[in-house]
Order: C-alpha cells, then sequence, then structure tokens
C-alpha cells in the first residue's frame, strides 16, 4: 500500500472516529440538558397553540404585538385560573368533608364495619392490619416528617412553570421577527411550504388541546353522574382526578376506571360493577366516536399509532411526553407527507 493510500486511510478513520466523538458528545449534551430541553418543547407547544389568538387580537383590537400578546396571555391565565378554582375549590370541600369523616371510617374500619371494613374482611387483610398497626403508624408517621427532596421537586416545578411561562411569551412575542427572518433565507417556493408547515403544526396543536379537553370534560362529567347515581362518596374528587387522567390518550380512561372502580368497590361490589361497566363502554365510545369526531381533523392518526407514540414517548419523558406524543405524532406526519417524493403522491393544489 502506498503512502497516498495511507494518509486517505488514517483520514477516513479520523474523520469516522470525530464523528463517533460529536454523536457522543451531542448526546451526553442532549441528556445534561434534557430538563431545560423539556421545557423549551413544552413552551413551543403553548407558544404555537396561542399564536393565532394573538395575530387575531393584534389584526382586531390592539396594534403593538407586545400589548396584544400580554393580553391573550393575561386572559388565558386568567382562564386556567377559573379552571384551577373550579378543580381544587371542591378538592378541598371534598377533603374537608373527608377529613370530618376519617375517624368515624377509622374506627368503623378497624371494627369490620362500613365500606373500607367489609372489603378488608373480604379481602382478609384485618388481621393483618391488625397484627402490622405499629408498623403502619410508624411509617404514616415518616410520611408526615418533612422532606428536602420533595421541596426541591417542588420549587424545580414553579421553576419550571415559570420558564415556560416565559419562553413562551417570549416565543409568541418574537415569532413575526423570526418567520420573516427564517423566510428571508429561502426561496419563494420553500417559504411557501415553510409557512404551509406552520399553518399546519398551528392546526395540529391547536385542535389537539381543544379536542382533548373537551373528551376529558365529557369523561369526568359522566363518572360523575355515575358515581353519584350509584352513592360513592366523593365523587366530585373521584370525577376530577379521572377527568385529569383522560388528558392522557387512550390509556388514561383506563387508568381512571382502575381509580372509580376501586372506589366503587369499596363502597359495594355493585356500584363497582356498575362502575366498571361504565367505563368499558365509555372507553369504547371514546375511542370509536369521540377521539374520531373530535380530533381526526387536528390530528388524523390511527389508534394504533397514538397508543405507539404515547407509549414510546412517556417511556422517555414520563407524563410530559405522553401529553405531547400524539401532537408529536401528527406533526411527523404531516412532515413525512409534506417532504415525501413528489413522484409519489398527488401534489397538493397550491403548487400546481
Amino acid at each position: 500500500m502506498s503512502d497516498a493510500d495511507d494518509r486517505v486511510t488514517a483520514r477516513r478513520a479520523a474523520i469516522v472516529i470525530g464523528l463517533v466523538l460529536a454523536t457522543l458528545l451531542g448526546l451526553a449534551l442532549i441528556w445534561a440538558t434534557r430538563r431545560v430541553l423539556v421545557w423549551a418543547v413544552v413552551a413551543a407547544f403553548f407558544a404555537v397553540a396561542l399564536k393565532p389568538l394573538v395575530d387575531g387580537a393584534q389584526r382586531r383590537f390592539v396594534r403593538r404585538r407586545a400589548l396584544a400578546t400580554l393580553v391573550v396571555f393575561l386572559a388565558a391565565f386568567g382562564v386556567l385560573a377559573a379552571l384551577t378554582a373550579v378543580i381544587f375549590l371542591p378538592l378541598v370541600h371534598e377533603l374537608g368533608r373527608f377529613a370530618e369523616r376519617a375517624p368515624d371510617l377509622l374506627r368503623e374500619t378497624r371494627a369490620g364495619r362500613g365500606p373500607a371494613g367489609e372489603a378488608l374482611e373480604r379481602l382478609r387483610l384485618r388481621r393483618y392490619l391488625d397484627g402490622h398497626s405499629d408498623q403502619i403508624q410508624q411509617y404514616g408517621s415518616r410520611l408526615r416528617e418533612p422532606s428536602v427532596g420533595l421541596v426541591r421537586r417542588v420549587l424545580e416545578a414553579l421553576a419550571g412553570v415559570l420558564t415556560v411561562i416565559v419562553l413562551a411569551y417570549l416565543m409568541v412575542l418574537e415569532a413575526p421577527k423570526i418567520t420573516a427572518g427564517v423566510t428571508a433565507l429561502l426561496s419563494d417556493r420553500a417559504a411557501r411550504r415553510a409557512r404551509r408547515i406552520g399553518r399546519g403544526v398551528s392546526r395540529v396543536i391547536t385542535g389537539y388541546l381543544t379536542g382533548n379537553l373537551l373528551i376529558s370534560v365529557i369523561c369526568g362529567v359522566l363518572t360523575f353522574l355515575v358515581l353519584i347515581l350509584t352513592g360513592v362518596p366523593f365523587a366530585g374528587v373521584i370525577a376530577l382526578l379521572v377527568a385529569i387522567a383522560d388528558l392522557v390518550p387512550l390509556v388514561g380512561a383506563t387508568l381512571g376506571a382502575i381509580l372509580a372502580g376501586g372506589a366503587g368497590f369499596l363502597h359495594s361490589p355493585t356500584a363497582g360493577i356498575v362502575v366498571l361497566v361504565f367505563f368499558v363502554v365509555y372507553q369504547q365510545v371514546e375511542n370509536h366516536l369521540l377521539q374520531p369526531v373530535i380530533m381526526a381533523r387536528a390530528v388524523r392518526l390511527n389508534p394504533l399509532t397514538v397508543l405507539a407514540s404515547v407509549l414510546f414517548a412517556a417511556e422517555l419523558a414520563g407524563l410530559v411526553g405522553a401529553l405531547l406524543a400524539v401532537p408529536a405524532a401528527g406533526i411527523g406526519q404531516l412532515l413525512l407527507r409534506e417532504f415525501w417524493p413528489r413522484g409519489r403522491r398527488p401534489r397538493p393544489a397550491g403548487d400546481r
């Protein structure tokens, strides 16, 4: 082998080693900054959802972009605050009722009476609890102790929420400048494609948010009615938790069924069976009627793609990944259709 071949081989090996090291360095950087990246993705999600509202407010009511953005954000957070009050005020009321009834419930449970006591008797757990009452009390006392880790997680969550709000505000505020700067670097055809993709992404995210919230409200209201009719206590709290769980696509109703069904069986076997039957029927109605009717125009994904996206995203990014999985899959499908070779599909009418 000549010296020239040796130099070429050495150069290729150095390039391969450099690419591998650069890839590893990039992955390590992504892993080290994964929390900030998640915050940025969530902020971009909300920014895309709120941008059409800001654009409309700027065209019709307020000329200045900063003022229009501020008005829309204040209105959005006002709605969120109202929804939070609607959710947590009944929750606090129900928790107060539970605290008042807790001593009586505990006495009934120890005596084997009441829903919880009867359930423990049926499951043959009362003797175990009586024999290990000291250990259970010690465990409960440890749970009440202040935890530095819990305080730190709460502070990190607050910092994350504040960061997401600020990032989303700045993204919406600077959106026209960013769009103009990007399109100025592109050709006319590429600029039209970029604007078309932007409109599609906005449609997917806005449709997903409104559709998912509507489905969760329907699930929570129906669950509340079923729990009230079956006499299950704390129906408001359980229905709210079920509605929150239903925000996770496809699997959320199943999680809610476990929660509500367990509460139903603690009340009575008949109530538990009725609640489980309701959720089996509702799951079919949601998957085959509500999801297609409400979200078909926005996301246009089949159930298998939705479920696979949710599972993979939940494994990678937890609850945030599960919530963002469906719009991310919808955006991926949009990009795939946009950049698929033109010869393999009909050309859109706008490009003819």
